[in-house]
């Protein structure tokens, strides 16, 4: 009787993990219906100003930063599940309130919702994936599972950002509304994701003293600081574009379109980022993972360069690569990380390295309302002199890391 009881406890489990795995991309897909991302700044500049709509996104930045790791802790303590209820709620009520409006403040609270909602997922999504896969005994696919997550999660960043830029011109606060819905649904989806047993009962047992482990491996540490660097210079053209792209549109007379442009533009980088992971693990096998890595992250200091040296409507187009490196980053920086996390710490380390990538990212924001408080409209004489800044240190960063990659051992033995 008892090896029946154990069998039977054994297929649970299992169907508890096939069960995730199936959801997961459920899940990602309604995550990233997010209709506002392609005409956020516009609306926040239209309604407070250029330096107040920087100053809400460092709001979300420091929202998410906060809660980053208490998170992480609270999904190694409590479970993803609730955990990732707990961002659907956040996000629901953010964009509830954004698209309520009524000025800084409201815009704030809301920004301030969605942070935490990012928070909230930030590090548990991934960590549900890979112990659901190690569950299975599947933790061969963790490449391909994060590749096939990615590419659902940006085919639906490309849809709602379209759809986003239209609905625009029906009402400003439109994009906001509709992402209520998308919400809702995820929040759907989260309410029938299950815990992984074992992970609970080990984290349960675990303590903050095994997360200062990892940052004894000089592998997670070389991943640790370039997906901090990445994140940052991965968020300037999303925060500089739209300004951008107004100026551009400006010269031909078509400023009124910048909406329903900057939506194509979104659709179009998230489709071509897609298209790039198609052939991501193929490159990751040629070049090797290093190469990899340092070629995505040398892509976005370079895009940061064009966008410093002209404001040219064509630089819209080159604006459409500023996902690639994601494609070629991300999955891979995941799944070379979580074999050597602890499961007891694996969500904490994640939002860790999200919360420095923030960090260091709404600092140097911070320092750019500086130069832009008394600016009705973010021009390009403006934004080239922070453009510049950025790439230059980002090419003294891979560069220093390029050299410390072969000591840190970060390319896996075949």
């Amino acid at each position: 009787m008892h090896w029946r009881v154990t069998a039977l406890s054994v297929r649970v489990h299992d169907m508890t993990a096939a069960n995730n795995i199936r959801l997961y991309p459920w899940f990602k897909f309604f995550q990233n219906l997010n209709f506002w991302q392609a005409v956020w700044f516009l609306y926040f500049q239209a309604a407070v100003g250029p330096a107040e709509a920087i100053m809400l996104y460092v709001v979300y930045d420091i929202a998410t930063t906060v809660l980053e790791v208490p998170s992480g802790y609270m999904s190694d303590r409590l479970g993803r599940r609730r955990t990732l209820i707990a961002s659907a709620v956040c996000g629901g009520l953010g964009s509830l309130a954004l698209f309520g409006g009524g000025g800084f403040w409201a815009f704030a609270l809301g920004q301030g919702l969605l942070g935490a909602s990012t928070a909230f997922s930030s590090g548990t999504d991934s960590a549900l994936l890979y112990e659901s896969l190690a569950k299975e005994g599947r933790q061969d696919e963790t490449d391909a599972q994060e590749l096939r997550a990615f590419r659902v999660s940006y085919s639906s960043f490309a849809m709602s950002a379209l759809v986003g830029g239209a609905l625009s011109y029906l009402s400003p606060a439109l994009p906001f509304g509709v992402t209520v819905l998308a919400f809702v649904a995820m929040l759907a989806v989260a309410w029938r994701f299950v815990e992984v047993p074992s992970v609970l009962e080990e984290s349960l047992l675990g303590g903050l003293g095994v997360l200062k482990d990892p940052f004894k491996n000089p592998v997670l540490l070389w991943l640790f600081a370039l997906a901090v660097l990445m994140y940052g210079f991965g968020h300037v053209p999303f925060v500089f574009g739209q300004p951008f792209i107004l100026q551009a549109l400006e010269r031909l007379g078509l400023a009124a379109q910048a909406p329903l442009v900057s939506g194509a533009v979104s659709a179009l980088m998230m489709m071509l980022a897609v298209t790039a992971s198609l052939v991501a693990l193929t490159l990751r096998k040629r070049l090797g993972l290093v190469a990899v890595l340092l070629l995505a992250f040398a892509m976005q200091i370079g895009l940061a360069a064009v966008m410093a040296a002209t404001d040219h409507v064509l630089v819209i187009g080159v604006l459409l690569l500023r996902l690639v490196p994601d494609s070629l980053s991300w999955p891979f920086i995941l799944a070379r990380s979580q074999p050597l996390l602890h499961d007891s710490i694996r969500a904490t380390y994640l939002s860790l390295q999200a919360f420095f990538g923030r960090m260091v990212f709404a600092a140097t924001l911070w320092l750019v309302t500086l130069k832009t408080e008394a600016v009705d409209v973010l021009t390009h004489a403006q934004m080239s002199p922070i453009l510049w800044g950025y790439a230059l240190a980002g090419l003294l960063c891979v560069a220093l890391l390029a050299a410390l990659a072969r000591r840190s051992g970060v390319e896996p033995r075949a």
